[in-house]
């Protein structure tokens, strides 16, 4: 079977297809780029925001009609927009063979060797995650660490679908980790909703924790980088920023998404944490480690937020001086709590106040990488920058596809994948110019 791979949304998607795939190779499957020479088309959907399923169901439809014009013989869709929205998908798009949520996804061989697509029902060997992006050799990787999310955001639905925090064991992470090092690995992103809560569910106060598993998987491999994506203010606990500042495979860089920063607005999105806390776990990361970058997230008009919080989340900017950050302007999703609330803030001040943020943290952002100007660092190379001709890859402080790029000026022999000893030469609003020195 020839199987072509759609693979939307977030990188723990990413993580879900990879999986899949390598379960399905390892029953004969053969993943091939060209969509309409496939025998099975795979998508993985996205249900995040509203612009997200529209692009799952184009999908979707796309791969459908290639049913009519090319080889393709079955379109099967999974993941989040699947799992919300199973049955109404089902009526408007008969043209998908198959349909599966999470709790389904053991019925994929069964369902596609049913139709006679499988050759081999019995797996001739173990499935291995199969490299779905674009670098040669997959040498960025991610290691989903657990599923689903405990928090209550008023504003979020993915506890919607991806149900309850479940964390992953720790033998099979550490296992996928040696397998995906095997491949190519040399950065290694650690995903979850929230990373610290991995290992909450094993057995309370002794149970092990996101740092057991950071040491564990030191231990059990020689990948160069490790970077934890994803860790809520109040999972970030001494131990775990006394292991980051000891440990130099642990990159120097954080995502600490805070969402806002006015109590009032923390409150009524019931968040988790409010600024005192924000305030404290901020201090113990800098006093530890001195040059950590940490990239945030933030939501603006939210309902109910004045102008004086919007005030105090862009006054927090600058106290905090984040490296790196998102923003994006509130959208109601179906069945969250905040679809009950009144959207009082005006779609045209939203956009402002995305807007006003985004360039506030532009110009944190900029001043923030000039103190690394001069510094020798090692570039991991990603491959080549098309329109300058240049060879392009990121220093630690720069997380795969969400942040900036260096440009390597005199490394034009580096291949994708290598690590590049060179000085920063300048730094713009996002990015670095840096030097090899070889």
């Amino acid at each position: 079977m020839k199987l072509g791979v759609i693979s939307l949304g977030c990188d723990k998607a990413t993580v879900d297809s990879e999986r899949l795939v390598g379960d399905l190779v390892g029953h004969g499957a053969i993943v091939t780029p060209d969509l309409p020479s496939a025998d099975v088309i795979l998508v993985n959907t996205c249900g995040f925001i509203d612009a997200a399923k529209r692009e799952s169901i184009d999908a979707i439809l796309e791969a459908a009609k290639l049913k009519e014009t090319a080889a393709v013989k079955a379109v099967v869709a999974v993941g989040c927009l699947v799992q919300r929205y199973k049955q109404e998908l089902t009526q408007e798009i008969p043209e998908v063979d198959l349909l599966l949520g999470f709790s389904e996804l053991h019925h994929l061989v069964p369902e596609l060797a049913k139709r006679g697509l499988i050759d081999d029902p019995v797996a001739s060997h173990p499935g291995v995650r199969q490299f779905l992006g674009d670098q040669p050799g997959g040498h960025v990787r991610y290691l989903k660490i657990s599923e689903g999310c405990d928090h209550t955001c008023a504003f979020c639905a993915i506890p919607l679908m991806r149900g309850k925090h479940r964390s992953e064991p720790l033998a099979p992470l550490v296992r996928e980790a040696q397998q995906l090092e095997a491949q190519g690995a040399k950065e290694i992103n650690l995903v979850a909703q929230d990373l610290g809560h991995w290992g909450r569910d094993f057995g309370g106060v002794g149970g092990p924790k996101l740092p057991d598993l950071l040491e564990a998987l030191l231990r059990a491999t020689t990948v160069r980088w490790f970077r934890l994506l994803y860790v809520y203010s109040a999972g970030i606990s001494e131990r775990l920023v006394e292991l980051m500042a000891r440990e130099s495979r642990i990159v120097p860089y954080i995502d600490m998404p805070i969402q806002h920063a006015s109590d009032r607005m923390l409150e009524r999105m019931r968040r988790p944490e409010r600024l005192a806390t924000l305030r404290t776990k901020l201090a113990w990361l800098r006093n530890a480690i001195p040059d950590l970058a940490i990239r945030t997230t933030c939501l603006v008009g939210f309902p109910g937020e004045t102008d004086d919080d919007f005030r105090a989340l862009l006054e927090f900017l600058e106290e905090a001086q984040f490296d790196r950050m998102g923003a994006f302007a509130y959208s109601p999703q179906e069945g969250t709590r905040a679809v009950q609330y009144e959207d009082d803030v005006d779609d045209l001040v939203k956009q402002e106040r995305l807007a006003e943020i985004v360039e506030v943290q532009r110009s944190i952002s900029g001043e923030r990488l000039e103190r690394f100007v001069g510094r020798e660092v090692d570039v991991l190379v990603d491959g080549l920058e098309e329109e300058s001709g240049v060879k392009a890859g990121r220093v630690q402080w720069q997380a795969d596809d969400v942040d900036g790029v260096t440009y390597l000026e005199r490394g034009g022999w580096a291949q994708p994948g290598e690590f590049v000893r060179a000085r920063i030469t300048a730094s713009e609003d996002y990015d670095f110019q840096a030097a090899a020195l070889k």
